[in-house]
């Protein structure tokens, strides 16, 4: 699970064509269609809180939940130059995001929530279905009675066709990275390991690396597990078409509803 470190800081240029906008959209109308039109929500793998605030500006009051301290640290600051520049989005009627750094396996919340949004393949990072469902059962357990649990995740089409045993490169101005993958068919766990170039005076570049593993899943997967978690499976979609989910889909954005606890 540990990840996200120098790599945080440079995080959102690389990530700058990720269709925010559109999931924050899809999100939105999802909660509006089910009668969540403002309340708490929590974005859990919130990230550098792309989503978190996009949502907020929505007018739901968010809490974001990430394991990366470095990744929050960037979060809070978009939040502090939000709030003195005035922009809409980090403040609404006197309230802030709240940060909280925790395991997605382990988090704890003051209350339940009307709603739980996890995008972003965050839980892709969870490598066991043990992992996954001990998550899905914290989320069931912090959801409002009714309330929705709204995530994606990548396929294990996408790791094994599309980007498994891959290289991929980009380069900026004030920085590069080197992307390469080897796909485990074994265990269905991707491992990519970044190299990362970053600008910090004049043509001096520093160099970092990074290991990352996610574990792709099927659908029948996620079925079963938010079943044994007490959640009620509602809808699936092509993330990318919008829909109906095929073979060949590369995410897929579930639909969840809270439907009672389990003891």
């Amino acid at each position: 699970m540990e990840a996200y470190g120098d790599f945080a800081q440079v995080y959102d240029i690389f990530m700058d064509d990720t269709p925010y906008e559109k999931w924050c959209q899809r999100v939105t109308e999802t909660l509006c269609a089910h009668g969540i039109r403002d309340g708490l929500v929590l974005d859990l793998g919130c990230g550098t809180g792309n989503m978190t605030e996009l949502l907020a500006a929505q007018g739901y009051d968010m809490i974001g939940v990430d394991l990366s301290d470095r990744m929050l640290e960037v979060a809070v600051r978009k939040q502090d130059s939000r709030r003195s520049t005035g922009k809409k989005g980090a403040q609404r009627a006197g309230r802030d995001i709240l940060y909280l750094q925790q395991d997605m396996r382990e988090f704890e919340l003051y209350g339940t929530v009307r709603a739980v949004v996890c995008l972003c393949d965050s839980v892709n990072y969870l490598l066991q279905e043990t992992d996954l469902l001990r998550c899905f059962g914290l989320v069931n357990n912090y959801l409002d009675p009714g309330g929705l649990f709204v995530f994606d995740f990548n396929t294990v089409y996408k790791y094994e066709t599309i980007i498994g045993n891959a290289v991929i490169a980009e380069n900026r101005d004030n920085c590069s990275f080197i992307w390469e993958n080897y796909y485990d068919a074994t265990d269905s766990v991707n491992e990519y390991d970044l190299t990362v170039f970053v600008r910090e005076k004049g043509d001096c570049f520093r160099r970092f690396t990074e290991t990352h593993l996610q574990r792709g899943y099927t659908l029948e997967q996620m079925r079963s597990l938010l079943d044994r978690a007490g959640l009620s499976f509602l809808q699936a979609l092509d993330a990318d078409t919008d829909g109906p989910v095929t073979d060949e889909s590369q995410r897929i954005f579930v639909v969840a509803r809270e439907k009672g606890k389990v003891l």
